[in-house]
């Protein structure tokens, strides 16, 4: 029998973002970028839902979600 994996990813609201860029600084799997200067935004498939980022944000705009 298998049995599903969830994983917690990374996810941003471009919308409050700043653009700062200490999340792509941060991030150990390089899964953030700096949308053309505006936002941040997340590779998920390098995402491994450390939550680096998030402790890191100056905005505090980074929350978790899990996939299934």
């Amino acid at each position: 029998m298998a049995i599903p994996v969830r994983k917690r990813q990374a996810k941003i609201d471009p919308d409050q973002c700043v653009a700062c860029g200490t999340c792509f600084d941060t991030c150990p799997q390089g899964a953030l970028s700096i949308f053309h200067g505006s936002y941040a935004q997340v590779d998920f498939t390098r995402c491994i839902g450390c939550g680096l980022c998030a402790r890191e944000c100056p905005a505090d705009i980074i929350q978790f979600e899990v996939s299934k």
